[in-house]
């Protein structure tokens, strides 16, 4: 069972979210979460945690070797991406826009751009005691996720059987990361705010979710603030409503200290058992 836990924007809850549901769910079921936000990974700061393995992740990408090179131009004509440019005598490589995709060194007819590995993040694998941890950081001015999202999810799935529920806190937006993180949960939930750009912005995850022909449910945190339109449009395009998490000014101090909340607000604690209710009943139906 794979749960993804998106938005269409940052700030929405996401972390929140996904630190005390697992926490929560923990409590009966096996569960692993995994911060899949690389860019900015923060699910660590709230749960106390023991560090079991880290590892680097690497990408592939071509290296030049002039020795051989006959400056034919196939490498550049091949890269879809413009990663490898031919410019006068020299073969120029740009990691940064590199996909990993082989093309340029195997249809190199001279051999002359072997791949090499580059750092281009780490994972840790922790556990709380009640579930696993694990989280992946992208190095600093690394440009892309999708590759580090994808080797996370594969680890992911070598070490944890089908027994776990899996949770991933996706990255916000609708974009690259977003469909890496998501396009092989069986369930996402759309967490959002009772807000205009709330509104606006979750109808775009929705959207996207559509398009991926994925199920999913709605959950409106910090609901009490902005308007009810978020509800209006789910009830009338028949969008699930999982949850609404209360707007309290004591839940937003608990969290800006870095503590769960589910286990000192009861409030909270019912809103996410209905949603724990949900997956659980799903999880039987999959099965």
């Amino acid at each position: 069972m794979k749960i993804a836990i998106a938005s269409g924007k940052g700030g929405t809850g996401k972390t929140t979210l996904s630190t005390n549901l697992a926490s929560l769910i923990a409590q009966t079921e096996k569960v692993v979460l995994a911060d899949l936000d690389v860019e900015e990974p923060n699910s660590g700061l709230f749960l106390k945690t023991d560090l079991l393995h880290s590892e680097d992740k690497f990408k592939m990408i071509p290296e030049w070797n002039d020795s051989a090179c006959t400056l034919c131009g196939n490498c550049q004509e091949v890269c879809n991406y413009h990663a490898v440019i031919q410019i006068m005598d020299s073969i120029m490589v740009f990691p940064e826009l590199c996909h990993s995709c082989y093309a340029c060194s195997e249809l190199c007819p001279t051999d002359s751009l072997p791949m090499v590995p580059k750092k281009i993040g780490e994972l840790k694998h922790s556990s709380t005691g009640d579930f696993d941890f694990i989280e992946s950081r992208l190095v600093i001015g690394e440009e892309q996720a999708v590759p580090l999202i994808k080797q996370t999810l594969q680890y992911v799935d070598q070490n944890f059987d089908n027994d776990y529920i899996k949770f991933f806190d996706s990255p916000p937006g609708t974009s690259c990361p977003v469909i890496e993180a998501t396009k092989d949960a069986d369930f996402i939930i759309l967490i959002t705010e009772p807000t205009p750009f709330g509104l606006n912005d979750v109808i775009l995850a929705i959207e996207t979710m559509q398009e991926l022909k994925k199920g999913f449910g709605v959950v409106i945190n910090r609901y009490g603030i902005g308007n009810d339109d978020i509800i209006d449009y789910c009830n009338e395009n028949s969008i699930p409503i999982l949850a609404k998490i209360p707007n309290k000014r004591e839940i937003a101090e608990t969290y800006s200290k870095g503590e769960l909340l589910f286990d000192k607000f009861p409030e909270v604690k019912t809103e996410l058992a209905k949603i724990a209710t949900y997956i659980l009943a799903l999880k039987t139906q999959l099965a």
